[in-house]
């Protein structure tokens, strides 16, 4: 079993993500479960959600405390919240930055796997939320399909059309941007 925990700001699509992200598991025949965690309920607070996929039935109902992955929405997080605690040695980390994967350290985690996609560009190029406020819940998905292997990208692109509501290309097409565009 793979458990994945998002660190995102209320407003920026973590807990679509982590849906989205169950959601292309399940269509590629394994078995999921996604969950939010809020605390404070208003735009810009910090939000947890969790995604865990596995060949086999979860028999899980908890929050997840020792990820594999870590996928961050916000870099703004890194340091405001203990976001690599609990990751497993070896784990990956996801961030949405414009920075380079060596640009950042986890004392608390055990040779992470560091992965950049600059998620925010991504989302502003493809008109998906503004420059002040890109949503970037769909991008950052492409970024986990690359890192991973996980999930086939067009099992994220598929989903991805069935679960936005709306600018389901555009949104399509984020994913698509940055999982070709992933650095390590």
């Amino acid at each position: 079993m793979i458990e994945i925990r998002f660190h995102g700001r209320g407003g920026q699509g973590a807990v679509k993500a982590s849906d989205i992200l169950a959601m292309a598991a399940f269509e590629e025949g394994k078995q999921v479960q996604a969950f939010p965690f809020f605390g404070v309920e208003r735009r810009g607070a910090p939000v947890t959600a969790f995604t865990r996929i596995s060949e086999d039935e979860i028999r899980i109902h908890s929050y997840i405390y020792e990820p594999d992955i870590l996928v961050v929405l916000d870099p703004s997080l890194i340091g405001a919240v203990p976001i690599s605690e609990g990751l497993k040695p070896n784990g990956k980390i996801i961030i949405n930055t414009q920075k380079n994967p060596d640009d950042f350290t986890f004392p608390d985690a055990e040779s992470p796997e560091v992965f950049v996609a600059n998620c925010s560009a991504i989302a502003v190029k493809h008109g998906l939320g503004s420059e002040s406020a890109p949503i970037v819940n769909t991008a950052i998905l492409g970024a986990i399909a690359s890192a991973t292997k996980l999930v086939k990208i067009d099992s994220i692109m598929k989903a991805i059309k069935e679960k936005i509501p709306v600018q389901k290309e555009k949104n399509a097409l984020a994913a698509k941007e940055s999982y070709d565009n992933l650095q390590k």
